[in-house]
């Protein structure tokens, strides 16, 4: 069955290696140039669950939280621009970032709290996911509006 369908009723993994894995067919299904918006509160899954689209998209550099930095860029067959916006006020903070000015197509971009920089997003085609801790420590994902 295709991932997206699967997402769209709930999918759920009780292992790293497990999201991960989901991340990758998340990837390997998504259109050039489209955004991902992670949406879900700390410790839900959503690095890791990049760190697997990094892996479809064969990048081999480690993947970790771009809490500090803002964004990190990794170069693979696609170019993955994995953004945490929790820092972020609102879109217009993105302007001094130039994202636009790094970003090579194709791409994919991962956003972490994109409730932040919701404007930054109606640019790409974007899949929403809610993420959750379920209280058998297994973690939700679900796709909620892919456009």
């Amino acid at each position: 069955m295709d991932i997206l369908i699967q997402l769209e009723s709930g999918v759920t993994t009780h292992s790293p290696e497990e999201t991960e894995e989901l991340g990758s067919q998340l990837a390997k299904a998504l259109p050039e140039n489209c955004a991902v918006a992670l949406t879900g509160n700390l410790g839900t899954g959503k690095t890791t669950l990049v760190r697997g689209m990094a892996k479809a998209l064969g990048i081999e550099k480690a993947v970790t939280s771009p809490t500090y930095n803002i964004y990190t860029i990794y170069e693979g067959e696609r170019q993955l621009l994995h953004m945490d916006a929790y820092r972020l006020g609102d879109s217009h903070d993105l302007d001094s970032l130039s994202i636009e000015e790094f970003l090579k197509p194709p791409f994919l971009i991962a956003v972490e709290w994109p409730e932040h920089i919701a404007g930054f997003l109606e640019d790409y085609p974007t899949c929403s996911i809610e993420l959750a801790l379920l209280p058998d420590h297994g973690h939700s994902f679900k796709l909620v509006q892919s456009k």
